[in-house]
Parts: structure tokens; C-alpha cells; sequence
């Protein structure tokens, strides 16, 4: 907090004036980052609307990395990701699936985002930190041992032949699985009612 205020240009007992601690500034910007994640859009294809959707939490969580491991805490769930989560299970639904299955898909492509993203982060940082460690690496393997590691070592310095990368490869074998199991499994499609909120119950006086 006193770095904070000193880059504000305040005293840092002026920055409780407006929060009780830390962590509710940290849940605040959290909360701005998520709002920046284009939520589906309700009409078209549900594919399409979805895959847009992933494509634009991938791209704000690689300028925002540190934002990711905080959205994995169900205590940093604030308004604009209670938005987002709505938007996605409603789109779920309105697709067409059960409750049980919008339950599944939500968390294949939940935890294909965020873990996806928190590995590329990874990556990419160990890659710029030991940037001539790659090259050494290659030279001393052992090919004659390992060929199919050394082959695949040979695609990662390859440029991918999708704008989208290797997440959109790993989305798509997601969505094309979810229209699958919709088209092929009845249990898996949705009834034709929808949820409704519960009636509160009044305290107990």
C-alpha cells in the first residue's frame, strides 16, 4: 500500500479511506481486467459465438498475466466475471444443452482458457529468460534416442500455420466435441424449461 501511494502521490492512510485492505484494491482491477473479455453474444451460431468469446479472455489474460491465477480463486469472483460466467452457461443453454452438460462444458473450456494461458505465460517467460538455453539444449540432445522428442521439438520452431495458434486448436477440439455429444446423445440436450430463481425466505424474527 505504501508503494501504491507514493506512486499516487498520497500518504498511504489516505488510500483507507476508500478500502478496507489490499486485497479489495486487487479484487477491483481484477474486475476491470475481466470486463475487457468480450462475453458470446446471444444470437448466430453457438460455436462461433463461443469460440469468439475464448479467443478474447486468451488475448486479455496474455496482456494482463498476472490477472490469471487470481481469476482461479472462487474469494476474487466479482461483477464482471459473475457477467461473464452468466453469459456463458446462459449461451450454453440456449444452445441447447442440459444443465448437466452446460456443467462439464463450462469447465472444459473454463479450465482450457485459464490453463492454457498460464502455460504459454510460462513458457514464454522461461524462453525470454534463458534465451540461448533452447539452442544448447538441441545440440547436446540425444536424437538417436529420443527421435520423436527431436521431431517435436522441430514443430515448436516452426510458425504455426493457424492465426490462432496452438489455443484455437485445443478450443476447437473442444466446441467440435461439445456439438458432437448435442447432436448424439439425447441425454445431453436441454428440456425446455429454463432456471428460475428461488423465492427468498423471510428471516426468522
Amino acid at each position: 500500500m505504501r508503494n501504491l501511494a507514493e506512486e499516487l502521490g498520497v500518504e498511504a492512510m489516505t488510500l483507507y479511506y476508500y478500502v478496507a485492505k489490499k486485497d479489495e484494491i486487487v479484487n477491483g482491477i481484477l474486475d476491470l481486467v475481466v470486463d475487457e473479455i468480450d462475453v458470446p453474444s446471444s444470437g448466430g451460431d453457438w460455436k462461433t459465438a463461443l469460440r469468439r468469446s475464448a479467443i478474447s479472455a486468451h488475448e486479455v489474460l496474455l496482456r494482463h498475466p498476472w490477472a490469471c491465477s487470481l481469476m482461479m480463486s472462487p474469494a476474487r469472483i466479482g461483477p464482471a466475471r459473475l457477467r461473464y460466467m452468466e453469459s456463458l452457461l446462459g449461451r450454453l443453454r440456449e444452445a441447447g444443452f442440459s444443465a448437466n452438460m452446460t456443467h462439464h462444458a463450462y469447465h472444459a473450456l473454463d479450465s482450457h482458457i485459464l490453463g492454457f494461458t498460464m502455460w504459454e505465460v510460462g513458457y514464454s517467460a522461461g524462453a525470454r529468460a534463458l534465451p540461448d538455453l533452447g539452442a544448447a539444449f538441441r545440440r547436446q540432445f540425444p536424437v538417436d534416442r529420443y527421435p520423436y522428442i527431436a521431431e517435436h521439438m522441430g514443430e515448436h520452431s516452426k510458425k504455426s500455420s493457424r492465426a490462432d495458434g496452438e489455443f484455437g486448436f485445443g478450443l476447437d477440439l473442444i466446441l467440435d466435441g461439445l456439438e458432437e455429444i448435442r447432436t448424439t446423445r439425447p441425454g445431453s440436450r436441454a428440456r425446455t424449461d429454463t432456471p428460475r430463481a428461488r423465492p427468498q425466505r423471510r428471516p426468522n424474527c
